[in-house]
């Protein structure tokens, strides 16, 4: 389907601003491919207010702020900030100069991502305005660009809740943020070129094909026909090429839709959770033996669909166990570089063992969808928007949404489902007649889902999808049946809580679960949520958080997060987590049940007594199928009620076969013992915007968090790099953490932390050194 039929099937562009699917490769390529990708996300100059003449090409611009993409409009702090503090116009500019190959070329500029809406200038002529602050868009600079001289592109950011934009219209119970916070390109692609392209991969469960869908723009090429060669590749090994001279499409503004087909492949190795095999399809538009133009895709070979006896992949029925994820960090928003957007999917699947995601509630970034894709995690991702639908306007923008997210990330193997509705909103027949026929169009090989809160909904997808927040769960009222949301703003926990109140928070995910484990017409279940993320004042807690999540807005588990870990088979990982604290007289002696979270098979419980110095046998049992029948791996609840005033510290032994698998200490002493730092990474690119996280933890002699410690941290950072975060920084349930964003020089970087009565630790991180932007 090209652009006219696009616009037919009831989307709508929007304003001036086109689309590509073409985003920004990691280094730039020469034009010897065809084409040149240039990041242009350092060097901006960036003023937090509107100046009059700041779009002219002239404009002196010296007292602006050099900055670095990805870039958040201000800074706070990461809870009790006013929610107003970022709703602002800004203004941004950048200086460049093309590239002597760049002449007789198309020049394009691709946004990632703007919050929220952006109007776009170069050398003082306004190109248009995008609405919408969670999918790409592309301006066509080719008629205004100095060929030889100075350009200067600039941006008008809105960043205020405008009624007419997705989500906005009524109340919205998260944060947007502002600025330009995903990256931003410079695309040179010749007069015909590879607007998009789609491996669609078929039957590959016995005879695996792939079709190939691309789209060739044709903006004045002098000739009448072109070889387009397309080449399958697995890692650097080639499985084929077909190849076959093709009409050239007719010079027009929008792209024509074309097709070809791999005659056979022989054998393919499918993508699934444990195996998450990628393929790479390369191709080429050749005019005799010159490369006009070349574009790579990475996707993978599997089926996967929703039927009435669950999910299945590859023909295996998996329960989905999952959470929901907000894409919002502590002090910058939705600001993070890839390298802190790839780690929280690790954390998912690594820590968590998740095995889907849900992408609420709007189009996340690439680089979290490349690692879902890399480690084999699921992905519903669906378009912005919650609980409001506003005027036909605004529903346009949103089926536009849909076409955006869908050609942006139609080659991700790990999505199986687009969202298709606006989160928890009423029906309304016309508007998601809409949404779902644009979405079957554009890619027949997913299902769509609609996230409802009411069973008496309108049933227009493919997948009922639904947030219940009851106990018991309703029961399934299609054959395709998938729960999105649970326990969430029902029951949100802080780090400080007591542990009653985790022990809790730890049942209700359980329970949730083990009940969609009882019926297989429940595909699964993705609860809310995986980490606390900033809301509204009129939502979450006061403080602008939501503690909804089974980890804190750090990344920290909380007791609950042990329900997940423990869901996955002993020899992948054998998991020991107690969903609760020890070393206090409140807590060995006021609660009898302490839970916890394991897939060993048994688990025994023992204290040291402080007066005779032996270890005391508490208690030792299987899992709790009392409580929770048909979960594989359920949680142990002990009865720890005869607990002694002598006692000290606890041991946990975890039992598979008989033989002793893993133990945990947790000590008695009810002392603040040491003080840690723990980076994500060792090693940071001197580009300006790489970043990772520090963690700062308050533990006892076993390395377990002491949840009641809320010291002030004195944090000193040395070398190419800035400190992202409070400073000095309370710890908050024993733990925080803060950011750290390398500089565009290479060097070392030392971060030392002092805690007022455990002294200080540092940490150091290597700057590398990274490629140079050309433009």
């Amino acid at each position: 389907m090209d652009r006219r039929d696009f616009l037919k099937s009831g989307s709508a562009l929007v304003a001036t601003a086109s689309f590509s699917a073409n985003l920004p490769a990691q280094q730039p390529s020469s034009m010897e491919t065809g084409r040149l990708d240039l990041p242009v996300n350092r060097g901006w100059l960036y003023s937090p207010r509107v100046v009059e003449g700041a779009h002219e090409r002239t404009f002196d611009d010296a007292n602006f702020e050099k900055v670095v993409i990805p870039h958040t409009n201000i800074k706070l702090s990461w809870h009790a900030f006013d929610d107003k503090d970022y709703e602002f116009i800004s203004v941004y500019r950048r200086h460049f100069k093309l590239p002597p190959e760049a002449r007789g070329n198309n020049i394009f500029v691709d946004f990632e991502g703007v919050m929220t809406a952006s109007t776009v200038y170069i050398n003082g002529k306004k190109l248009g305005e995008y609405k919408g602050g969670y999918t790409p868009f592309s301006f066509d600079l080719t008629p205004h660009v100095d060929y030889a001289g100075d350009n200067v592109l600039s941006v008008e950011v809105d960043s205020t809740e405008r009624a007419d934009i997705p989500p906005f219209g009524y109340q919205i119970d998260y944060m947007t943020f502002g600025g330009i916070y995903r990256e931003v390109s410079l695309r040179i692609v010749p007069q015909v070129f590879i607007e998009n392209m789609v491996a669609r991969t078929k039957n590959v469960l016995a005879a695996p094909r792939l079709d190939v869908e691309y789209y060739l723009q044709n903006t004045g090429y002098p000739t009448k026909a072109i070889t387009i060669e397309a080449t399958l590749l697995h890692g650097d090994t080639s499985l084929g090429t077909t190849k076959h001279e093709q009409p050239l499409p007719a010079k027009a503004s929008e792209p024509e839709k074309l097709t070809l087909s791999f005659p056979s492949i022989d054998k393919v190795e499918l993508w699934d959770l444990d195996n998450p095999n990628l393929y790479t399809l390369r191709l080429r538009l050749l005019h005799g033996s010159k490369l006009v133009d070349e574009q790579t895709r990475r996707f993978g070979f599997r089926e996967a669909m929703f039927t009435d006896q669950g999910f299945s992949l590859n023909g295996n029925i998996i329960k989905l166990r999952g959470l929901d994820r907000h894409q919002t960090f502590p002090f910058v928003g939705q600001a993070m570089p890839a390298r802190v957007q790839r780690r929280d999917a690790l954390l998912l699947k690594h820590q968590l063992h998740t095995n889907i995601v849900r992408t609420s509630h709007y189009p996340q970034s690439r680089h979290f969808l490349d690692a879902c894709d890399e480690i084999g995690l699921l992905v519903l991702e669906e378009i912005p928007g919650w609980q409001h639908i506003g005027p036909l306007p605004w529903q346009d923008i949103s089926v536009d949404n849909v076409g955006r997210m869908i050609r942006r990330d139609w080659n991700h193997p790990s999505i199986i489902l687009w969202g298709v509705r606006i989160n928890e909103s009423r029906d309304n027949h016309d508007f998601y007649t809409r949404t779902n026929a644009l979405a079957h169009q554009l890619d027949p090989s997913r299902q769509t889902g609609g996230i409802r809160y009411f069973q008496e909904s309108e049933f227009l997808e493919d997948v009922f999808t639904m947030n219940d927040f009851g106990w018991p769960l309703k029961p399934p009222i299609h054959g395709k049946y998938l729960n999105t949301e649970f326990v969430g703003h029902t029951y949100p926990v802080k780090q400080i809580d007591d542990d009653e109140r985790h022990r809790e928070h730890t049942i209700r995910h359980a329970r949730v679960h083990d009940q969609l484990a009882s019926n297989p017409q429940y595909a699964g279940g993705i609860g809310w949520c995986a980490f606390d993320y900033n809301t509204h004042y009129d939502f979450g807690a006061g403080d602008r958080i939501c503690y909804h999540g089974v980890s804190d807005i750090f990344r920290e588990p909380k007791p609950a997060a042990s329900f997940y870990m423990s869901q996955i088979a002993p020899e992948k990982a054998v998991v020991l987590e107690p969903a609760f604290h020890w070393a206090s007289s409140d807590e060995a002696t006021h609660f009898s049940i302490a839970m916890v979270c394991s897939n060993c098979e048994h688990v025994k419980l023992a204290y040291k007594s402080k007066d005779k110095g032996d270890w005391v046998q508490v208690a030792e049992g299987d899992p709790d199928r009392q409580q929770f029948p048909h979960l594989k791996y359920a949680p142990f609840s002990f009865n720890v009620a005869d607990v002694k005033q002598d006692f000290g510290d606890l041991r946990i032994e975890g039992y598979i076969g008989g033989k002793l698998v893993a133990t945990k200490y947790m000590s008695g002493q009810g002392v603040d013992q040491k003080f840690v730092l723990l980076p994500d990474d060792a090693e940071l690119m001197a580009d300006g915007a790489d970043t990772t996280r520090v963690v700062m933890r308050v533990t006892d002699e076993y390395g377990n968090i002491r949840p009641y410690a809320n010291d002030p941290i004195t944090l000193t950072l040395e070398g190419p790099a800035e400190l992202i975060g409070d400073n000095p920084f309370a710890l908050f349930g024993g733990h925080g953490a803060v950011w750290i964003r390398a500089k565009e020089s290479t060097g070392k970087v030392k971060l030392t932390a002092k805690h007022p009565r455990l002294g200080e630790q540092a940490v150091e991180i290597n700057i590398a050194s990274a490629a140079a932007e050309r433009a």
